[in-house]
């Protein structure tokens, strides 16, 4: 159970005295029916739907897309991880969807996406899963809303659970300048939320990101409602941040 295995993971560094679909704007690099996307960030904090999976370090995150032309796509994102015997020391997500827009300004994007942990010594207990997303966004002058949901279904590295997660974000591009406004609601629910103790919660972020030729800058702030445990180590990876992130696009 991701948030649940990696809460723990928190205690057992904090024992140890210790501590989605931010990215570079993707440049499409255009082959006949195919183009090439990706590149890669620096975040301070690599967080997931609000809560800290780098135990609030220092991650880099890079991420590679092949696009057709149809709309179809698959691609590649990771982000380096604190070494831990579940997950290793690296994240890979394996992505794959249609992307197309079916009105003026109106895009639909539905795919699925493995979450694994190459390297990861779990000793038989599996920590990767999956997940069907689904995106609808509408664009209106400077401004973007995105709608997202996304599924998943029962599996053993779920606890034999599933979970739903759904998000609201909303961008604005300021016009005639390189800076773009950001906000977004998430909220939790199943297995994926026990970080919390009900097993749901919301996340939410507000932000800013400057783009400079193929480098884009951003801050975030970014909190959740899920209650305090009273272990400092472990409630600083849903407190209140913010969040710096330096990204290349190639």
């Amino acid at each position: 159970m991701k948030f649940l295995t990696k809460a723990c993971f928190g205690m057992l560094l904090a024992a140890s005295a210790m501590s989605t679909p931010a990215f570079a704007q993707e440049e499409e690099a255009a082959s006949g029916p195919f183009s090439l996307s990706g590149g890669i960030s620096v975040t301070s904090d690599y967080r997931f739907r609000g809560v800290s999976l780098s135990n609030e370090k220092v991650a880099v995150q890079p991420t590679l897309t092949l696009s057709h032309e149809s709309g179809f796509y698959v691609g590649v994102w990771g982000s380096s991880l604190p070494d831990s015997p579940p997950f290793g020391k690296f994240e890979l997500d394996v992505y794959g969807g249609f992307a197309t827009e079916i009105a003026s300004g109106t895009t639909v994007d539905v795919g699925v996406t493995w979450y694994t942990y190459p390297g990861s010594e779990d000793g038989g207990a599996p920590t990767d899963y999956f997940e069907g997303i689904g995106k609808l966004s509408h664009d209106i002058g400077p401004v973007s809303v995105t709608g997202l949901v996304a599924y998943a279904p029962k599996q053993s590295s779920l606890g034999d659970d599933d979970n739903i997660y759904l998000n609201l974000a909303a961008g604005y591009g300021i016009p005639n300048t390189p800076v773009t406004l950001t906000a977004g609601v998430g909220y939790t629910d199943g297995s994926l939320g026990l970080v919390a103790a009900d097993g749901n919660y919301l996340d939410w972020s507000l932000g800013a990101s400057f783009a400079a030729g193929p480098a884009t800058f951003s801050v975030q702030y970014i909190d959740t409602d899920v209650k305090k445990t009273g272990i400092k180590a472990v409630d600083t990876l849903y407190d209140p941040t913010v969040v710096f992130t330096l990204g290349v696009s190639f």
